[in-house]
């Protein structure tokens, strides 16, 4: 079928739109009409080639429409639901089987090689294959193909606009809080990075009831916002040292700190923060794929400090993502805050905008159909 979709061609240049041909969904595929997709930072990196997918591609990994068509194998959703779309496992390694599939062991082949397994592409532009499959998905598109493990049904009730970001940046910064850290009530939280991840892990350290949530973020629009939505306190990382305002907060530095930046600086210090036998946890994708971890080898032992790397908030989307809603829809997770809608040929405005630091989080919504 004939879609629309903004196409990544080089690094650092505009998304250029195109009129794609789409395959037929396949026996485990879902077409789904995408409604309205996130704009994530893993979409630049990967428009940049941090991470290395093959242009032409078709990014997009936020995105939340309706199904319009399943394949025959397809039994977990059927024509006119309402889905979530997030990241792809395979649903059967060891990981998968654990409950673990952000650590699927078929991640990176699944997710970020823009293609199928079997290496086939469900995208063309007159006859040229068009890297597609993006975290399974490829929704910078007015439609896209998705799978059985990356599709979450969702009430029909509630606003599909809204409701992609849940798939990949709220889910990563929530679900760190509430699901890898597992933070605990009364225990204290710094967050580095006020954008929309460790603003989502705000909202979670609200849920989880920590008595200290800081906020390091140098836009002062930021640290104001996180105030907002629940931190306690606020660094101004150009004018204050971190490691000495947690110590005067806390006293021995924090139980939990997590870096959402992935700037070596930063982690530093973050790790800096951490009291004895303290847990920071990595969200950042670094922009320099050598980026060494903090620290050295001696503190961490001296201190028993516990260095954690988390992708998609060790989530079970399948679980978290409905649990997320219902906070959302009870008044305990207004992750609407964040969010600025565009349309979606205004995509190229959203980039600028978000890498600018004018909004948090775009959302891209498609042309009525």
């Amino acid at each position: 079928m004939k879609i629309t979709a903004a196409l990544a061609t080089a690094p650092k240049t505009d998304f250029k739109f195109a009129e794609l041909d789409l395959d037929e969904p396949r026996g485990d595929e879902i077409l789904v009409g995408i409604s309205a997709v996130g704009l994530c930072h893993t979409d630049i990196v990967a428009r940049d080639q941090v991470l290395p997918i093959p242009l032409p591609a078709v990014l997009g990994h936020e995105g939340a429409g309706v199904v319009v068509r399943v394949g025959a194998n397809v039994t977990k959703v059927v024509p006119g639901d309402h889905v979530v779309l997030t990241f792809r496992s395979c649903g059967k390694c060891a990981r998968c089987r654990s409950g673990e599939p952000t650590y699927c062991e078929q991640a990176l082949a699944l997710n970020y090689k823009g293609c199928r397994a079997d290496g086939s592409k469900s995208l063309h532009s007159h006859g040229e294959a068009i890297s597609s499959n993006f975290f399974g998905q490829s929704s910078f598109a007015t439609h896209a193909l998705a799978y059985e493990t990356n599709v979450v049904k969702v009430d029909r009730d509630i606003p599909l606009d809204l409701l992609g970001p849940l798939g990949c940046g709220v889910q990563t910064g929530a679900g760190a809080v509430l699901r890898a850290l597992n933070c605990y009530k009364g225990s204290s939280l710094v967050i580095f990075g006020g954008g929309s991840v460790g603003l989502s892990a705000v909202l979670g350290a609200v849920i989880a009831q920590c008595s200290t949530i800081v906020v390091s973020d140098p836009k002062p629009e930021r640290r104001a916002l996180a105030l907002d939505l629940g931190a306690t306190h606020v660094i101004d990382p150009a004018n204050e040292k971190a490691s000495k305002v947690v110590r005067e907060l806390t006293g021995a530095g924090a139980d939990f700190v997590l870096d959402t930046t992935g700037a070596g600086p930063v982690m530093e210090s973050a790790l800096g923060c951490l009291r004895p036998h303290g847990t920071l946890g990595l969200l950042g994708v670094p922009s320099d794929p050598e980026q060494r971890l903090p620290g050295l080898a001696s503190t961490t032992l001296m201190f028993g400090y516990t260095i954690k790397g988390i992708i998609e908030g060790d989530s079970q989307p399948d679980i978290f993502i409905p649990e997320l809603i219902r906070h959302y829809l009870e008044g305990r997770f207004p992750f609407d805050k964040l969010v600025t809608f565009y349309d979606f040929d205004d995509i190229n405005r959203a980039v600028q905008d978000q890498h600018d630091g004018k909004i948090v989080k775009a959302v891209l919504k498609m042309p009525q159909k």
